[in-house]
């Protein structure tokens, strides 16, 4: 009887021990989370919602799994933005967050960043496509002297091709498209947009599958000066005074989190007419921060269509925005 209580006692404690352990784990993946986004609210089974970073919806729809399973991942989905992820170490990394929050992270779930395991997402280098040609050195072929025609046709001369590095391709799945890239402030290639310069082309815009989630022409960006938010880079390109191109219509979460960490004490938000529902949410977040916000308010010709002497007059002319302007534009936009 007394093996086979100390058999008993044994299991017993062996299971505590084990539930403990498991417990304090979660608590702690909690807590770092809960650092990061704030504090969250169990909804089902080991799931944890939090308001998302992602978007700004009053409800916390950002839905975290804490029980980490046996290959380190923790599934996590916005439900809003369609964002998700495998692992919480994902989720970091769309946040941009400073190595010790991933230290912290790893210490928890016991796996490391460069973990060689069949889950691990292999990570995406982007490149210019092969058949990227520079436009600054001169070529005698009809595509290259219709490339040159198009840039001119949108206000695009010599001086900006060299500081955008614009270039265009002649052949494969870019032929006939002028290609513009974007560099980090390391000079690294981060993203590229690509315009069809011949009017009967099918497809306008052919753009790389990768995320958007960064700061477009951020070598150019001297982060102590005002700077310009515009929807696309032939925008930033004709603004060309510390313009950055959304490459769409919202704010990335690593662009709004960098403006904030740099201080930055002026913005413009310069959007097109179509998208003032969105310019108005970047207005607020960036009020709410205690940013010097000025809203470009543009009636049916974006930046490029304006140019560079309108557009500028515009960014002069301007007015601090104000809550009461905010609701103004907010109540017109209902009746459109």
């Amino acid at each position: 009887m007394s093996n086979q209580y100390y058999i008993i006692t044994n299991t017993f404690d062996l299971s505590v021990n084990f539930l403990i352990i498991y417990y304090m784990k979660n608590l702690k993946l909690l807590q770092l989370l809960e650092s990061v986004l704030g504090k969250g609210k169990q909804t089902s089974g080991d799931n944890i919602a939090f308001f998302s970073p992602f978007t700004s919806h009053y409800k916390p729809k950002l839905e975290i799994n804490i029980n980490t399973n046996s290959e380190g991942q923790n599934p996590w989905h916005c439900w809003i933005s369609d964002k998700k992820g495998r692992s919480i170490h994902s989720l970091f990394k769309q946040l941009n967050l400073p190595k010790s929050k991933f230290e912290k992270l790893n210490n928890i779930i016991e796996v490391t960043r460069y973990r060689n395991t069949k889950s691990e997402t292999i990570e995406y280098k982007l490149e210019l496509p092969e058949e990227y040609q520079p436009l600054w050195i001169e070529k005698k072929s009809p595509d290259y002297k219709n490339a040159i025609y198009y840039l001119k046709t949108r206000g695009i001369n010599i001086f900006d091709i060299i500081r955008y590095r614009i270039g265009y391709a002649e052949s494969g799945p870019y032929s006939g498209k002028i290609i513009i890239p974007s560099y980090d402030n390391t000079g690294q290639l981060n993203y590229f947009v690509s315009r069809a310069f011949y009017q009967s082309d099918s497809y306008k815009h052919k753009n790389p599958q990768t995320s958007k989630d960064i700061i477009g022409f951020e070598m150019l960006i001297n982060w102590n000066e005002p700077i310009v938010l515009c929807e696309g880079a032939f925008d930033a390109i004709t603004i060309k005074r510390n313009a950055i191109p959304l490459f769409g219509k919202i704010i990335q979460p690593v662009l709004q989190k960098k403006i904030i960490e740099e201080h930055v004490t002026d913005i413009y938000i310069c959007l097109d007419s179509d998208a003032i529902t969105n310019a108005i949410e970047i207005s607020k977040k960036f009020m709410a921060e205690g940013l010097n916000v000025y809203f470009v308010e543009l009636k049916e010709d974006d930046p490029n269509e304006l140019g560079y002497k309108k557009i500028t007059k515009k960014l002069e002319d301007n007015y601090k925005f104000s809550f009461e302007r905010m609701m103004e534009l907010k109540i017109d936009s209902l009746w459109k």
